[in-house]
């Protein structure tokens, strides 16, 4: 058998993640691949350090990459500052809650519980008496943007209940990053993990992490060793903490590591709060266009994110049917729904580099074109002109 080299199909992103990646980022990863002791590298990793201080607004030391996909982020959060007998109290309001309880109980932890509706915001009173019920509990986690149905809860107010009952809090911003407002330092967020896939517009594989003083000193001060080798961030900021006399632990992702520098550089070009207004804006173009539809959102408005679109789908449309014509007449990907929500939802993307008008009306025309001819029940012909009305 002879195989040939694997030239994908040209797709626009508007699921879940991974979004399209700016060719600006493509360009990046294509350049000479040198060494990861390299003093070249070396300056480069500062200025990626720097750039993810500023993506997360914080002043935090401990502010890195982590050389794998958002999943090891979240791994290196609890990994490090859950020990065996702690007790931490997870909320769960979709997918992504349920794969920290997972991460607390292979670190040896207790994990209770504080449990919402799917599509819901994380319920602060749920919270507060959770804690009241467990004053021994030295951890809060919970998901900022939940990614299987575009809920996103209150992490300021969360954190102030854990603050307060003297708990550290950790927090998953793998949807939020760079499309929402996200303020570390400000909310006093203990540790915070995230993706490049999402709203950075960067290629899978990398994972930014941000450790207050508080978790950086929990982490020193630990009874047992970090049971991963890989993610102890003791042994980790020998390289990535130490200026320039750095310690070899692994050898890093250099072009990926390029590639997230230069999503970084177009963050920071178009400042933070401009791209929160630009994903808020393209998603309010979207709603004109599903409402007039005749869609309806999963997530009360108050609590939706811009970023992440979860919509019902109407009652006798194929799921499947219409998202495998999607991609196969249209070339455009968009998102089942997870769990609870499986075949009732779909979740649309907008985030990053595929957050812009054309996508919008794009996605909008296709849908409106693909359940026209399937014969469902929607407005047709009104979804391209409610979110144009929008923009204009």
């Amino acid at each position: 058998m002879s195989i040939s080299s694997f030239h994908p199909p040209k797709r626009t992103l508007m699921g879940p993640g991974p979004s399209d990646v700016n060719p600006r980022i493509l360009e990046a990863m294509s350049r000479p691949t040198i060494g990861h002791l390299d003093p070249a590298f070396v300056g480069m990793m500062e200025e990626v350090k720097g750039l993810l201080q500023y993506a997360f607004q914080t002043k935090n030391a401990l502010t890195m990459p982590v050389s794998a996909p958002g999943s090891a982020g979240m791994e290196s959060c609890f990994v490090n500052l859950v020990e065996p007998g702690d007790k931490v109290i997870v909320c769960q309001n979709g997918v992504f809650g349920g794969r920290m309880k997972e991460n607390v109980e292979r670190c040896g932890g207790t994990a209770i519980m504080v449990q919402d509706a799917w599509g819901s915001a994380v319920d602060a009173n749920k919270l507060e008496d959770a804690l009241k019920a467990n004053p021994d509990a030295g951890i809060v986690a919970f998901v900022h943007a939940e990614t299987s149905t575009g809920a996103q809860s209150d992490a300021k107010t969360l954190v102030e209940l854990a603050h307060k009952h003297d708990c550290l809090a950790i927090v998953d911003a793998v949807t939020s990053l760079g499309g929402t407002p996200l303020k570390v330092d400000e909310w006093g967020i203990d540790a915070i993990y995230s993706g490049t896939q999402k709203c950075l517009s960067c290629t899978p594989g990398i994972s930014p992490v941000s450790f207050s003083e508080a978790a950086q000193k929990k982490i020193s001060n630990r009874k047992h060793r970090v049971q991963s080798w890989f993610l102890d961030m003791n042994l980790v900021m020998g390289y990535w903490g130490a200026g320039a006399k750095r310690a070899y632990h692994h050898t890093a992702p250099i072009n990926a590591l390029y590639a997230l520098h230069e999503a970084l550089v177009i963050l920071q070009d178009e400042g933070l709060e401009n791209a929160w207004q630009r994903h808020q804006n393209n998603h309010l173009a979207l709603r004109a266009g599903f409402e007039a539809m005749g869609l309806n959102f999963v997530v009360n408005e108050q609590d939706r994110l811009p970023q992440l679109n979860a919509v019902t789908i109407p009652d006798g449309v194929d799921d499947a049917a219409v998202r495998g014509q999607l991609l196969n007449d249209y070339n455009l990907e968009i998102g089942a729904g997870l769990g609870d929500l499986a075949g009732k939802v779909w979740r649309i993307g907008l985030m990053g580099y595929a957050s812009n008008q054309t996508n919008v009306l794009f996605c909008l025309g296709a849908l409106d074109a693909v359940m026209t001819e399937m014969g469902a029940n929607i407005n047709s012909g009104e979804a391209v002109k409610a979110a144009s009305a929008h923009y204009k």
